[in-house]
C-alpha cells in the first residue's frame, strides 16, 4: 500500500514485484543465500535497518529491474 503517495497503481506495482521477484520459498532462499550462517549477527538489535551488519534483505539490487518492468 502506497497510502495514496505512488505514481503507480497498486497492480502495476505488485504485477512488477511478481516479476522481478520469486517469492516462492525455494526462490527467496536462493535470492537471498540463507543457507548461508548469517544470522548471529541478528540475534541482537533485530535485522531490519541494521548499517552494521551487510543483510542480504537490506540491498537496492534489484531497483533498477523494476524501474525497467515498470517502464
Amino acid at each position: 500500500d502506497t497510502y495514496g503517495t505512488g505514481t503507480r497503481s497498486e497492480a502495476d506495482l505488485i504485477a512488477a514485484v511478481r516479476k522481478v521477484f520469486d517469492l516462492r520459498p525455494a526462490g527467496i532462499i536462493k535470492m537471498l543465500n540463507l543457507k548461508r550462517p548469517i544470522y548471529e549477527p541478528t540475534a541482537a538489535y533485530g535485522h531490519f535497518g541494521r548499517t552494521d551488519v551487510e543483510l542480504p534483505w537490506e540491498q537496492l539490487d534489484k531497483v533498477e529491474e523494476l524501474k525497467k518492468v515498470l517502464g
